[in-house]
């Protein structure tokens, strides 16, 4: 996936691409998926890096979704459970079935989520990915060695998905990108083109990395940019009423043996009504997540202090050994798109997490909503709209079948597992240089061959898309982040053709970023 490349099919202004995409994040990218399956010609913009937003801040699970099962919302579980069992089919290099323990202390929890979790087993079918079960006080134990157990009867487990969001992301971009699709990230839109009729025919764009300005011609145009939806709607109607309520989560990570296990942690009801998880990814504990409004969307959310002590409190009710805010290595927030609730003081756990396609009379099109895990339904929903506004045949979607990139029945060990087929190759260039073959950073595995392949095949332009997304070290430690930059940058302006002046800036930048992972004392 070339950037250079991609930047020359954009400025071929005499194309009409078939759609659109503005975003770049789980949803924008699940609509170019699916275009691409069917055909369509496709253009993908992003004014940041591919995920920089929601979709690289998530709790790191393919789930049905317990708790909207527990509300009722039984259609939005049937469905992100079909999806959860294709993807990890899809990309079992970046997803994997993860075994969830409730620890049981009282027997009335015991039927009631041995009878809801049997529900959803049943309800996943063929895609089930392991039966729920009741377990004892000694094999809880056994597997939560850190659990508290004073007044354990035991715990109930079932099996879920996790996977690597930012990588996942990637994966797809590189999968559209291979079946001829046009993605870029750092590309912004500024304006929204249209006809006499007021219909839109295109979008005028800047490449945020040189301020280079081109203008695209589009049958179908998408505004796939979540929390900042608003935004567009109001670029193409500025009286347009404001559609998203944005909806804070954060996670603190800290070390494996605050939960002990390779089993992750479910606290179906906290003391004010949410669910927590505590799940082990990468070799480090991610614990969360919160539900706080925000009036304001922002590309990088921190997390307020409430919302810190709240997740090591609940987390220190379940736990032998309480975390407390030096134990947190790093701690990260995401923005939630929910759809603005029509009465006043609706709770945000209760908005339905289910995903809308709205067109306005313009003809753009708005996917809002969703989660992670349906994805790809979200994005042939949307796409199911090119026929209404093009009045052109439509093909069938074929995205559920596709494999996506780096897609191998070989999955490769430890931290390579996430490159797929593309481990050997970035193996074989440490091979060839021993300096590559160094490590970033003393306390991970990952090392600077990583970094070259980066910003030669994946589109990381900044020391930040590195850091951050490509290998996740910002968030599983924001200091050894901060420890490596110096290393990755020097790698990246070799590759990149960049000057001291830009090591320097990108070192400025990427500290302002990783500041705002590091907790408070």
């Amino acid at each position: 996936m070339k950037r250079e490349e991609n930047l020359n099919q954009l400025a071929d202004s005499s194309k009409t691409w078939d759609i659109a995409v503005i975003g770049g994040g789980s949803s924008g990218l699940g609509v170019a998926l699916d275009a691409i399956s069917r055909g369509l010609s496709v253009i993908l913009l992003e004014k940041a890096d591919f995920a920089k937003g929601t979709s690289s801040r998530s709790t790191k699970l393919v789930h049905g979704g317990v708790r909207y099962l527990a509300q009722g919302d039984v259609g939005l579980v049937l469905e992100a459970l079909k999806e959860r069992g294709k993807l990890l089919q899809n990309a079992p290099h970046l997803t994997q079935n993860q075994p969830f323990i409730i620890p049981i202390y009282s027997w009335f929890d015991r039927a009631q989520y041995s009878v809801g979790l049997k529900i959803y087993d049943w309800m996943a079918g063929k895609l089930r990915l392991g039966k729920s079960r009741f377990i004892s006080k000694s094999e809880t134990v056994r597997r939560l060695p850190a659990v508290k157990q004073e007044g354990l009867k035991g715990g109930v487990v079932y099996h879920d998905g996790q996977f690597d969001d930012a990588r996942l992301a990637l994966a797809i971009a590189q999968t559209a990108d291979e079946a001829g699709a046009c993605l870029l990230n750092y590309v912004s839109v500024r304006g929204l083109l249209k006809d006499e009729d007021g219909k839109i025919t295109g979008l005028k764009v800047r490449d945020e990395l040189n301020q280079e300005k081109y203008t695209l011609k589009a049958k179908m145009v998408v505004n796939a940019t979540g929390v900042f939806a608003d935004k567009i709607l109001q670029m193409d109607n500025p009286d347009a009423a404001s559609m998203i309520q944005p909806s804070q989560g954060i996670h603190l990570v800290m070390d494996l043996e605050f939960l002990g296990g390779k089993d992750a942690l479910m606290i179906p009801k906290t003391n004010d009504g949410r669910v927590l998880f505590a799940v082990p990814w990468h070799g480090k504990l991610v614990v969360g997540t919160t539900d706080t409004l925000r009036e304001k969307a922002k590309l990088e959310p921190e997390a307020l202090q409430k919302e810190i002590d709240f997740v090591l409190e609940t987390a220190a009710g379940y736990l032998t050994k309480a975390p407390t805010r030096a134990d947190v290595k790093a701690v990260f927030a995401g923005l939630r798109p929910l759809a603005r609730p029509k009465e006043e003081g609706a709770k945000t756990k209760e908005i339905s997490r289910s995903h809308k396609v709205i067109v306005s009379e313009s003809n753009l099109v708005t996917l809002t909503g969703g989660k992670w895990t349906t994805f790809r339904k979200m994005g042939e929903d949307t796409v199911d709209h090119y026929q209404e506004i093009t009045q052109e045949l439509l093909a069938p979607s074929e995205s559920f079948e596709m494999k996506l990139h780096g897609h191998t029945t070989q999955v490769p060990e430890g931290h390579w597992s996430v490159y797929g087929s593309d481990a050997e190759a970035i193996q074989k260039l440490a091979e060839k240089d021993a300096e590559l073959a160094q490590k970033i950073h003393p306390d991970f595995p990952n090392i600077l061959a990583e970094v070259v392949w980066a910003a030669r095949e994946e589109m990381a332009v900044k020391v930040e898309d590195v850091l951050s997304r490509r290998i996740r070290m910002l968030i599983l430690d924001a200091q050894a982040a901060l420890d490596s930059s110096l290393k990755v940058a020097e790698i990246m302006a070799q590759e990149l053709g960049k000057d001291s002046k830009w090591i320097k800036q990108e070192l400025s930048d990427f500290r302002k970023v990783a500041e705002k992972y590091l907790i408070k004392a």
